[in-house]
């Protein structure tokens, strides 16, 4: 009987439409009311808003779906997203909100040229429609475990992203941030509880270590293996300078200090999710073993009372709202700002940017869902995925710390440079092969390397420079 995990989640989900209807009018205005929050967000909206950024569909299903085999080690996904967004509150937040721009493309174009910014929206869009289309995944799995008779694991993506959309549309990027303090909470309060009862039922975290298969690495911190723990940390540090959905938080919030508190609180909150649903994944390897292991989360969660499934569930289901609903506003930006108002209707009043703001996300999310359906491996799809940052992240940083060592064709250059890399590495065996065999086995390095003598040739054959970012303290 799943009727009470249902109904729990259902309320939750209108709840949210509620506290989203009461507060849209705070987005009022135009493009930046909408999709910005008329740059007002306080830290204690940032914080959350980031945590629920963070807290998606591979943070909480695909973690515990890697424990499920790799056992806890798979916790460090989480901490390495902690790292960077603690790196970019102490480095870049207060820097990102003075220079008062709407995208890194933007950005580009201000700085290098009109290439720049088409290319970097380009692979930005990418990069969101592959983030966004796992929470569909990690929504569909939730749903579909919650009643296997009615709903196959495409409705419950469908469903999923009719959710996502509905409150993306109503209440933009203020209502996004609101609602993710409820979210915040209820996703710690549903892990937090699925973990300590899941183990519980086992018999304690003893018995469940006695319990695992001889071949499970269980509490190995390090059994996924170092050059893997590595990668997602410099992923990680690498994606939160340069993703458009995690930089648009620092642009919109208050002032320097908003964004700086917000990303430091943040990146302590995101911390110890991890491990705690790789616990859920683990207990998942003794209580339903040879089950799909992407299901390892919610089908563990629904073994227990209905009260707590149903508590868990709209905690994980709070993950999945909280992620997907920054990251559509945040492709919807890129789209209005980038291609729209810079290329198309550059002299939009205010209705008209909302009302192409919301078709924005109608239409983005529509793409996600058809990406969405062919998407297996969560982590191991938006690791790669990531990939992409490294030029972005090269770029930004170079322009705000050493502009002086800049020039003019560099985000165009080295932007193509490193997405060519990335299909050079999905295409070619051998060059997999041979950084595996010097322990750097995932392409985040190459793509570095990359990108770093891509940035240097350039720095030697174009002598047009820059001229530096000048801000009004």
């Amino acid at each position: 009987m799943n009727w009470i995990p249902l109904t729990i989640v259902v309320v939750y989900i209108s709840l949210l439409y509620l506290f989203t209807w009461l507060t849209r009018r705070l987005s009022r205005g135009g493009m930046i009311g909408y999709l910005l929050a008329g740059r007002n967000l306080p830290y204690w909206v940032v914080a959350p808003l980031l945590t629920g950024l963070a807290i998606g569909g591979a943070s909480t299903i695909g973690v515990a779906e890697q424990a499920y085999n790799s056992g806890i080690s798979a916790g460090w996904y989480n901490a390495a997203w902690a790292a960077g967004a603690l790196l970019v509150g102490l480095v870049a937040a207060g820097r990102y909100r003075r220079m008062k721009v709407t995208t890194l493309p933007e950005l580009f174009e201000r700085h290098y040229n009109v290439s720049g910014r088409v290319i970097g929206v380009s692979g930005q869009l990418v990069l969101q429609l592959v983030i966004t289309s796992l929470q569909y995944v990690a929504g569909g799995a939730i749903l579909s475990s919650l009643l296997p008779d009615l709903i196959t694991f495409q409705t419950g993506m469908l469903i999923t992203a009719v959710a996502f959309v509905g409150i993306t549309l109503i209440g933009g990027f203020w209502a996004a941030g609101l609602t993710n303090i409820i979210n915040v909470i209820l996703i710690y309060t549903g892990v937090l509880v699925g973990a300590w009862m899941a183990v519980g039922k086992i018999g304690g975290p003893a018995e469940l270590i006695a319990r695992l298969p001889a071949e499970h690495p269980g509490l190995d911190p390090g059994a996924i293996g170092t050059g893997l723990i590595i990668a997602w940390f410099v992923v990680m540090c690498t994606t939160v300078f340069s993703v458009q959905s995690i930089v648009q938080i620092s642009f919109a919030a208050r002032d320097e200090s908003s964004a700086r508190k917000g990303f430091i609180l943040g990146g302590l909150l995101i911390l110890p999710i991890g491990f705690i649903s790789a616990m859920i994944g683990l207990a998942a390897t003794v209580l339903h073993p040879g089950i799909i292991p992407t299901e390892a989360l919610p089908r563990t969660v629904l073994s227990l009372s209905p009260l707590v499934a149903g508590l868990v569930l709209a905690g994980l289901w709070a993950a999945d709202v909280s992620t997907a609903s920054a990251l559509l506003v945040g492709s919807a930006t890129l789209v209005v700002g980038d291609i729209i108002k810079r290329f198309m209707a550059p002299n939009l009043g205010e209705r008209e940017e909302r009302i192409i703001s919301r078709l924005a996300v109608l239409v983005l999310s529509i793409l996600t869902y058809l990406l969405a359906v062919s998407v297996s491996g969560i982590l191991k799809t938006l690791l790669i995925g990531l990939t992409l940052t490294t030029a972005y992240t090269l770029v930004t940083l170079m322009t705000i710390f050493l502009p002086r060592w800049c020039r003019k064709s560099h985000a165009t250059w080295t932007l193509l440079m490193a997405m060519a890399a990335l299909l050079c590495w999905l295409v070619s065996p051998p060059l997999r092969e041979f950084f595996s065999s010097i322990s750097l086995p995932h392409p985040i390095y190459f793509c570095w390397l990359v990108s770093i003598v891509t940035f240097l040739l350039v720095a030697l054959l174009d002598k047009r420079k820059i001229e530096p970012i000048t801000v009004k303290r």
